[in-house]
């Protein structure tokens, strides 16, 4: 999977010590690229094999600015990310820090921005099975991560120009061996008994493995690189995703059998998880010093758990060149054997 970039630049990847954005630099260091990562820590894997770093957070405006200097390509896969907190806190890092990044490439001449989105922008707290990007943004959600991504998107697609050319990606559910989030969380929750099916169990929804959404950021690039008058990919978005729509409870229930655990076979209806959903909002809201974390319910997770959310990907079929390397059942197996490592 190779992509193009200009001599003599170096690539910036924020967020590239993240699970994708640290995947997205080891393959870059593997097409012998000179990388340099933004993030509020240095790794000391990727410094030792020659990544230069530049320390901050998305909200230090003139350190993210001064960050695209020198560069052909950012790849900005950093943001703020989870379903709970203060709108504010995701609006400055989501919001004010894209913005930065958008400046920064302005300022410094980068000429390819290719932005790490989230389907959860098209939210409308509805059943979508096979949707595309017709779908319009979202302007209410009762999750402030979704509202925030969606004002980045459209920000970065808006400064598209022949001069700074801009993509946004929008993978699903990232996933794989050494995933951090999605898989972890689910095992704590179904381990301590706190998981329940939400809904009548159905609900179908997509994937992305990492590797795949990797494919995709490089091939991003690579279509931005095009004669400009006949650039199909730039000022677009892209739904990313396995193009393997899976059960998602009957997902869940493979995965904790294949571990050994019992199955999910506790309910909750929709209308149910709603209502909990509100209710911990408001006690989260009321207590904030008391009750810390994420509540374990919200009504943004209820409907992500009970509705059907899976993806057309046509667009980046035809427009990327994108074709899911990594199957559904490929990815399963490594990450059963991830997880049975000592």
């Amino acid at each position: 999977m190779s992509s193009h970039t200009s001599s003599g630049s170096s690539t910036l990847v924020t967020g590239g010590t993240g699970f994708l954005g640290k995947r997205l630099v080891l393959r870059l260091l593997a097409e012998e690229r000179r990388v340099t990562v933004l993030s509020r820590r240095a790794d000391a894997e990727l410094a030792s094999r020659g990544v230069r770093f530049v320390c901050a957070s998305l909200d230090d405006v003139q350190a993210v600015r001064a960050a695209c200097a020198g560069q052909g390509t950012v790849f900005h896969t950093a943001a703020k990310v989870g379903v709970w907190g203060r709108y504010t806190e995701f609006y400055k890092t989501n919001v004010l820090g894209t913005r930065a990044v958008i400046e920064g490439c302005r300022e410094h001449g980068v000429a390819r921005l290719v932005y790490t989105s989230t389907p959860s922008v098209v939210y409308n707290g509805r059943d979508i099975a096979g949707g595309d990007e017709s779908l319009p943004l979202t302007t209410r959600c009762p999750s402030p991560y979704p509202l925030t991504k969606a004002i980045a998107e459209r920000e970065v697609l808006a400064a598209n120009s022949e001069n700074l050319r801009t993509a946004a990606l929008r993978p699903h559910l990232i996933w794989g061996a050494g995933d951090p989030h999605l898989v972890p969380r689910l095992l704590a929750a179904a381990r301590c008994g706190r998981l329940r099916i939400v809904g009548d169990g159905k609900n179908r929804v997509d994937m992305v493995h990492v590797e795949n959404a990797v494919d995709a950021h490089l091939l991003a690039e690579a279509a931005l690189h095009r004669d400009f008058a006949r650039n199909t990919a730039a000022g677009r978005p892209y739904f990313i995703t396995d193009g393997e729509p899976v059960r998602l409870w009957d997902w869940v229930d493979g995965l904790l059998r294949a571990l050994g655990e019992p199955s999910v076979t506790r309910r909750i209806s929709l209308r149910g998880a709603l209502r909990l959903g509100g209710f911990c909002e408001g006690l989260w809201r009321a207590l904030p010093f008391l009750l810390r974390g994420e509540p374990p319910m919200t009504r943004f997770i209820a409907a992500e758990l009970a509705k059907d959310h899976w993806f057309d990907i046509g667009a980046a079929r035809r427009e990327l060149g994108y074709v899911p390397r990594v199957s559904m059942e490929q990815g399963f197996r490594e990450l059963i054997d991830w997880l049975h490592r000592p």
